[in-house]
């Protein structure tokens, strides 16, 4: 099964295309787009969309995985503008009939990691020894982008096998 995992931004955005079945998982790809800080909102979010269907025509994934969105009280006005961005993207997948996951940042840590709570240094040195990369993956978007859809491959092989012990137990 092919995975896209995006980490949603309105100036960068991380994305990652990993290949998962039986044996594991392999990075096929992985990268930032940038949308121009100085121009309009909807501009932004024009150039966020043709970064997506790019990706989308390019690599063909059945399903995408996006971080869900994280608000903080201090900060309102960035849950708002992120939400612009992750509305884009569901958008766009949505006109290419790629169903989305949504992740939580703890849940994505925990899976990749163990911890909900580590580090992102902690996080690109899991994602290094996980697809035997030679190096940690970088910028912090990337390294976002693929543990997303990390996660992503973690939760279906676990709703999978589930699915099959439920099988297997009915007869």
């Amino acid at each position: 099964m092919r995975l896209l995992g995006i980490d949603p931004g309105l100036r960068i955005c991380g994305y990652a295309v990993i290949d998962a079945d039986i044996l594991g998982e392999k990075l096929i790809e992985a990268g930032t787009f940038r949308a121009d800080p100085k121009l309009e909102l909807a501009m932004r979010l024009d150039q966020i969309a043709t970064d997506i269907d790019n990706i989308l025509s390019s690599y063909e994934p059945d399903m995408m995985a996006v971080e869900e969105l994280y608000s903080h009280y201090a900060h309102p006005k960035t849950a708002i503008l992120m939400g612009h961005a992750r509305g884009t993207i569901f958008q766009r997948a949505a006109a290419a009939n790629v169903p989305v996951k949504g992740f939580s940042a703890t849940r994505i840590k925990k899976s990749i990691t163990g911890n909900g709570r580590a580090t992102k240094q902690q996080m690109q040195r899991s994602i290094q020894t996980l697809l035997g990369l030679a190096e940690m993956p970088e910028p912090a978007d990337v390294a976002d982008a693929i543990s997303i859809a990390l996660c992503c491959a973690n939760t279906l092989k676990i709703e999978t096998d589930t699915i099959t012990d439920i099988r297997k137990s009915k007869f």
